[in-house]
């Protein structure tokens, strides 16, 4: 997916992650974890934010992965979505929907918004 981002959007977006980092931290290292994790295995992170959004993720789903591994994954996503505090990120996911689940992963690993201006095709 190729989007396209504003520098105030990015901005915006980083600025409330780190007010989670700070205010939620747990909610932020599990988020993190995720993140990592999704870099790690090599999915795409529209498949990750698709799962945290309760969107239909078949289109994303690594097709060459065996599915006890995909299960894993879902339930470690899971695991973040059970947060108390998950709305609130929820919120920022929504709100930040433009940017791209890609752009706000690489803000949650410490990206600034500067390395992420133009168009971008991280998936």
């Amino acid at each position: 997916m190729i989007t396209l981002s504003s520098f105030d959007e990015l901005r915006a977006t980083q600025a409330a992650l780190m007010k989670i980092k700070y205010s939620y931290p747990e909610l932020f290292n599990r988020l993190f974890h995720i993140v990592a994790l999704t870099r790690a295995l090599q999915f795409k992170y529209h498949f990750m934010g698709t799962i945290l959004m309760d969107e239909n993720h078949d289109e994303y789903t690594p097709e060459f992965v065996i599915p006890s591994v995909s299960n894993l994954y879902i339930e470690e996503v899971q695991k973040l979505k059970n947060d108390p505090d998950f709305q609130i990120l929820l919120q920022i996911f929504s709100q930040s929907k433009n940017i791209g689940f890609a752009k706000i992963s690489m803000l949650v690993l410490g990206k600034s918004p500067e390395s992420l201006l133009g168009a971008s095709t991280i998936k």
